[in-house]
């Protein structure tokens, strides 16, 4: 994957509607996160593994994970807002604010687990995921663990209805604005498989979650491992 710096000089940076800070910022004090952790896929990580949250909010899923016992936290987030909230919720664990996302102030293969808890949902344009999961993938150790949770297209009229209003505006079927300002996306499943494509498939569940505006939907988990040859 190539050094931090050089990887720096290529890479564009997040497009606002990639990033959406103001966004987050405004609604770091009264968002709820909902996306669950799938505890029988944490059994066999050590307590003890340096694990990233990318795109962590408030500290949700770092509060969950030190419940189960794991001590070695870290947590990046692009909003300041969200990772003021998270030293405040969750004091023990480490935090930065993403100056240059998708690119982290860490070297190659320093963490032995990252997780991708509904980050991908807020990055409209497929670039920059990509360029966010090759980031994951540079940062992870050789064998070591991407659990991602996310959102599929909905079947419901009323996602169908906001998929086709803005399906003129952006670039891909499934990106919509909500009434209080985001834009966001829902993808097809063959997505995942294709973004992910860098890693080797470990396990794949679906659950429903609601979201952050109380509604049901549905949504994936997949749980991944960086090749010890890549």
């Amino acid at each position: 994957m190539g050094d931090l710096g050089g990887a720096a000089r290529k890479a564009d940076a997040m497009s606002d509607l990639d990033r959406q800070i103001p966004y987050w910022d405004a609604a770091a004090a009264t968002k709820t996160f909902t996306h669950p952790l799938h505890l029988p896929w944490l059994d066999g990580i050590d307590r003890h593994a340096a694990i990233l949250d990318y795109g962590c909010g408030y500290g949700r899923t770092l509060h969950e994970l030190e419940q189960q016992g794991f001590d070695h936290l870290t947590g990046i987030d692009t909003s300041p807002g969200m990772i003021e909230r998270a030293r405040l919720l969750q004091p023990t664990a480490r935090f930065a604010v993403l100056d240059t996302p998708p690119l982290s102030p860490y070297p190659d293969a320093v963490f032995d687990t990252a997780v991708l808890f509904a980050v991908l949902t807020c990055i409209p344009g497929e670039e920059a995921q990509h360029r966010l999961v090759d980031e994951l993938h540079r940062v992870l150790k050789p064998g070591g663990i991407l659990y991602v949770s996310d959102y599929v297209l909905q079947d419901d009229e009323r996602n169908r209805s906001r998929y086709d209003r803005c399906a003129g505006r952006y670039d891909h079927y499934g990106v919509f604005e909500t009434d209080d300002g985001a834009v966001f996306r829902h993808h097809p499943r063959s997505w995942f498989s294709s973004l992910l494509s860098g890693f080797e498939p470990l396990d794949t569940r679906d659950i429903t979650v609601n979201t952050m505006s109380g509604h049901p939907a549905r949504g994936i988990q997949l749980l991944v491992r960086k090749t010890a040859s890549s």
